[in-house]
């Protein structure tokens, strides 16, 4: 199957081709307004569903892949970091298209754009719903009609999230290798003729992810609980989690500028991201689920950074009336968001102008 070569290094998924996605922690915003990219707290554990196939749903060993623990409205990001070729990636929640709202399709389209562009696409905020702008990615539970599935579909089938990579065809990635080469070489050799007067020759800042310092909060807190004796957990039907949005926020999802046929017609592999709630993450794994998130003020009171990115040399990609009129969870929920505090213009930064076993894919 075309998960065969997807495999966890740490919290990292990496897709055959070289994509490399790991799902950030962050903080909530409010569902008014615009603003700045939150900082990232920490990584959610992944384990792979073939792991605890004694303990998880049957649908999920069905669909395999992966899964994590996310709080109800918990707020997530996708990072990129650490790809290492150019890659088409499709990122689905509930089997919707987060860039162009679009049901999902096996194979890449243009009009609307159907994928991310990695690396150029450092990360991956939420669904592309406006102008320059994205909405939060945000947990929320199955069969309340508040995630996108539910909302764009009529719906609430899949939940989760789903990753699909496709990789250069053969020929246009043997001349990016070339030409990577060929700017290494001219790299060297610039460093070499700097290195003469001691310093070396001044060189590009590699922009940090939104979060890239210490996190506010670790990955995980406690001592993993022992497991549970065989049989003392019954096999039942897992509290099903997908993505619906939260606030809005300053980012661009950029425009494909290659031509479509330079992509494979075929994925290099593909991953379902099952989303599971604390209490089913200890009786699946048996471990501790990371804390709660800390709340937006007391981080926005320690001043530690909020970011904004812009790439100059990239377009932005138009959203579709299908993700635009999402609404927020708030609207099907309810607020339960202390006042907001907004982050003082110096906390705003700017950014830019060994694997394990492989992932086992299902049916979905």
């Amino acid at each position: 199957m075309a998960g065969a070569g997807v495999r966890i290094d740490g919290n990292t998924l990496r897709l055959p081709g070289g994509a490399a996605v790991r799902f950030v922690r962050t903080l909530r915003l409010p569902e008014e307004g615009t603003h700045p990219l939150p900082p990232g707290l920490g990584e959610f554990p992944v384990r792979r569903v073939a792991d605890h196939a004694d303990t998880v749903p049957a649908q999920w060993r069905a669909r395999g892949g992966v899964m994590l623990p996310v709080y109800l409205r918990e707020a997530m990001w996708l990072s990129f970091a650490g790809t290492t070729e150019p890659a088409a990636l499709q990122v689905g929640v509930g089997k919707v298209c987060a860039v162009s709202g679009e049901p999902w399709r096996d194979h890449l389209a243009r009009g609307p754009q159907n994928y991310v562009v990695l690396p150029r696409q450092p990360w991956l905020d939420g669904i592309n719903s406006g102008r320059g702008t994205v909405r939060q990615f945000v947990a929320v539970p199955l069969g309340l009609g508040a995630t996108v599935e539910g909302q764009v579909t009529g719906e609430e089938v899949w939940g989760g999230v789903q990753l699909r990579s496709f990789p250069l065809r053969d020929p246009v990635l043997a001349e990016w290798r070339r030409r990577e080469r060929e700017r290494e070489r001219v790299r060297r050799r610039t460093l070499s003729a700097g290195a003469v007067g001691g310093f070396g020759a001044a060189q590009p800042m590699a922009a940090p992810a939104p979060g890239g310092g210490p996190p506010v909060m670790p990955a995980a807190a406690g001592a993993a609980p022992p497991p549970a004796a065989p049989g003392a957990a019954p096999r039942r039907r897992a509290a099903a989690m997908g993505l619906g949005v939260g606030g809005s926020m300053r980012q661009e999802v950029y425009a494909d500028d290659r031509p479509l046929t330079d992509w494979s017609e075929e994925p290099a592999g593909r991953v379902f991201v099952h989303l599971v709630t604390p209490p089913e993450w200890r009786r699946i794994t048996g471990e501790e689920p990371p804390p709660s998130p800390v709340d937006r003020a007391a981080y926005t009171r320690a001043g530690l950074p909020w970011y904004d990115y812009y790439d100059a040399d990239a377009e932005d990609l138009a959203p579709t009336d299908t993700l635009r009129t999402v609404k927020p969870v708030g609207d099907w929920l309810g607020a339960d968001l202390d006042p907001w505090q907004a982050p003082s213009a110096g906390q705003v930064h700017s950014l830019k102008d060994t694997p394990g076993k492989p992932v086992e894919d299902g049916e979905w």
